[in-house]
């Protein structure tokens, strides 16, 4: 009987740990085929959201990474909508928690539409993380440094972005 039970208890342990594994350790994987990435039409408040296919990777920066550059892209052409700065890219998109962070180029300083542009093209860059599986949240580097506005001076960096922000 000992022994039964202490089989039922070291079965259990491994059950226990492989759960553990697979939610907490393991990367996780975004499983559908398309994600949702969204755009700001140009009254600076409507959001539009279109679906783009995934390529092959499937692990959560590397989703993250591609969401952000087709957030930077914008919509097809001839679509008006508020669009980042041409030139602007992603250097980098990393997860830690329920945090995203995206260092942009420096290109992203150059908004001719200053601070009202500002906010719409970051409003489609976080809608489009925080739909993402696990982000709520984006805080924005600019050339690998923290600045506490972009030069409309409208949008405090400081702190990570959230939906709640708009």
């Amino acid at each position: 009987m000992k022994a039964l039970r202490a089989v039922l208890l070291l079965a259990l342990a491994a059950a226990i740990a492989y759960f553990l594994y697979r939610q907490i350790l393991q990367p996780k994987r975004v499983a559908a085929d398309t994600i949702t990435v969204y755009y700001c039409k140009a009254d600076g408040e409507t959001l539009v959201p279109w679906k783009v296919t995934l390529g092959p990777a499937r692990d959560r920066k590397s989703v993250a990474f591609y969401a952000t550059a087709q957030a930077l892209a914008g919509p097809v052409p001839g679509v008006e909508a508020i669009r980042f700065p041409q030139g602007t890219i992603a250097r980098s998109v990393t997860i830690a928690g329920d945090t995203a962070t995206v260092d942009l180029s420096k290109d992203v300083e150059s908004q001719p539409g200053g601070s009202f542009a500002e906010s719409g093209e970051f409003k489609a860059l976080v809608w489009t993380l925080t739909d993402l599986p696990g982000i709520s949240k984006v805080r924005v580097l600019i050339a690998g440094a923290a600045l506490p506005t972009l030069p409309g001076g409208h949008l405090e960096l400081d702190e990570p972005l959230a939906r709640s922000n708009w």
